[in-house]
């Protein structure tokens, strides 16, 4: 069998400017990076805003298993399918953190027949746009220590910093240290951390901006730390905005590549979804429904996290609207959350199924509960039985959930054409009357229990004293009105990845709030999750290797 990149590094790729001649993109209006990748001009994005929207459809899925669910697989493996059936679709996904693919993943490009190309470049510097947003937030980190140690004008409290140095990489020993050691022209001794790329705020402001005076602006508001007086002090404060617009200016721009049956994906932006929002840049979403009759974006991780995000977050802040909802689910996987063992999921299981399809039942709910219509696909194995099949299809379809199997793993855009036509039928038959879960006039506090008790099944919430303070600080300081990102484990409903299914009886534990003002929302950490992810004990760097004539394996 094949693996993901043989499949990638065989395929015959076709030179981009043809792929963007299937959206009426002129070559002039390309800044390429090499023959297969490209980013989309200012100019052409302006020019097409008033291009009429296509149809948005949102990827999502049940909590990740070691199990594998196929999300990103899906998505691109849809949008090839709507290409066999002679529909205009773009792709809009995330791009891969570095952290991940070395360390759990291996690659993030999708799989078997359904994957964008090119592989490797997509999985490791791409076009650099992760490498300019650690850029742009370390020159803000050191911009804040420089003014420290020139005077300290604006009375920056030390204890009070806030804002954190960051890396594209999994690498646990950096999240916390101790900066300024040496003689006094070192600098201010101070602990200090570091967090991944894809969960520093500049990563969430570069995927939520309009347009480069949006991205100042918010960036200006960034909160970098308190003064003596309690009063935040903002990156507008520390005169460091144009320099970080300048080093963002080029990574602003949506970039262009293609699926193996050369299906147009814009790729743009990666903000991990159990810490920032996880989605694609707006930019890239509302240039994709310009171009398209059919977008199909993905949410990261859970429909807990991801989708929630993507519906409370990012449709609210660009005024999106989403037609419907494919949730991708595998009869392994809730087996998985039914008690069997990882070796055990082969074999036929009818009542572990029915055990652990209760997490599927609480993500249709969920889901339902945004008034979007939902189409349940099934990412089909080998192993998956006759039995086992009819059971997720009726229960579904008990539930008002259209139902389809997928198989664009093996087949690519043949094996999701019945998925394909359950959604247009879904957007033909069924009307999307999206309205997000909870109101923007709510308290924090109250937001946070609203997502615990609808979307997780919580009883309710426990703070620990700091959170409560942080609350009350951000809630007095005006930030009330924003809404709220829960950084959550992406393995459970709850906040325990080990309470799997449909967890009950449980409560949510908050031990941290922070704002991403530039964002534009209010950060939540819950339970153990971190903002700096560790390699596991077998990385998948391990694996990863470049032979002589500088052909890359083990990406997957």
């Amino acid at each position: 069998m094949k693996t993901d990149i043989q499949i990638a590094q065989e395929a015959v790729l076709k030179p981009i400017v043809q792929v963007a001649e299937q959206l009426q993109i002129p070559e002039e209006e390309l800044e390429l990076y090499g023959k297969y990748k490209a980013k989309i001009s200012d100019e052409y994005m302006e020019r097409i805003k008033n291009n009429p929207d296509g149809k948005l459809v949102l990827v999502t899925a049940i909590n990740p298993t070691p199990a594998g669910e196929g999300k990103t697989t899906t998505s691109v493996g849809l949008g090839q399918a709507f290409g066999k059936l002679g529909k205009k679709a773009v792709i809009a996904l995330r791009e891969p953190s570095l952290g991940p693919c070395f360390g759990v993943k291996g690659g993030a490009a999708g799989g078997g027949y359904a994957q964008v190309v090119p592989m490797e470049d997509l999985n490791l510097h791409f076009t650099g746009d992760f490498h300019a947003i650690t850029a742009a937030n370390n020159l803000l980190a050191a911009m804040l220590d420089n003014h420290i140690q020139q005077g300290n004008e604006l009375q920056i409290d030390t204890r009070q910093i806030v804002w954190k140095r960051c890396l594209d990489m999994n690498d646990r020993v950096l999240r916390n240290v101790v900066v300024g050691l040496g003689a006094k022209a070192d600098g201010v001794v101070r602990e200090d951390h570091f967090v991944i790329t894809v969960a520093s705020e500049i990563m969430a402001v570069l995927c939520l901006a309009e347009d480069m005076k949006d991205l100042k602006e918010r960036l200006g508001r960034m909160v970098v730390a308190y003064n003596f007086q309690g009063k935040p002090v903002t990156a507008a404060d520390l005169k460091a905005v144009g320099a970080m617009a300048a080093l963002l200016k080029d990574a602003m721009k949506p970039n262009l590549i293609q699926t193996l049956e050369h299906t147009p994906a814009l790729i743009h932006g990666g903000p991990f979804a159990n810490i920032a929002h996880g989605c694609n840049s707006v930019r890239a979403t509302r240039a994709a429904l310009k171009m398209a009759d059919y977008v199909i974006t993905e949410a990261g991780f859970g429909a807990d996290l991801g989708a929630e995000k993507f519906l409370d977050i990012k449709c609210r802040t660009a005024g999106l609207k989403p037609d419907a909802v494919v949730l991708v689910a595998t009869v392994r996987a809730l087996k998985y959350n039914g008690g069997v063992a990882k070796a055990d999921l082969s074999t036929e299981n009818l009542t572990a199924l029915k055990t652990g399809i209760s997490n599927l039942e609480k993500h249709i709910e969920n889901l339902q509960k945004y008034q979007v219509p939902v189409v349940v696909t099934l990412n089909s194995f080998i192993t998956d039985t006759e039995a086992e099949i009819a059971y997720v299809k009726q229960f579904c379809e008990e539930r008002g959930c259209e139902f389809a199997i997928s198989e664009v793993w093996e087949k690519g855009g043949e094996g999701g054409i019945a998925l394909a036509e359950k959604v247009l039928q879904t957007l033909e038959e069924k009307e999307s009357n999206f309205k997000p879960i909870y109101e923007d006039n709510l308290s924090l506090k109250e937001k946070i229990e609203t997502i615990a008790k609808e979307i997780y099944g919580a009883n309710g919430v426990n703070y620990t004293p700091a959170a409560e303070t942080q609350l009350k600080k951000l809630q007095d300081l005006g930030f009330g009105h924003f809404p709220v990102c829960m950084a959550k484990t992406q393995y459970s409903l709850s906040d325990d990845p080990a309470l799997l299914g449909r967890p009950d009886n449980f409560r949510i534990q908050v031990r941290e709030a922070y704002v991403s003002a530039g964002a534009g929302f209010v950060v939540v950490l819950t339970g153990a999750v971190m903002t700096m992810p560790g390699l596991p004990k077998e990385p998948a760097a391990f694996r990863i290797d470049v032979d002589d004539e500088g052909v890359i394996t083990g990406l997957f």
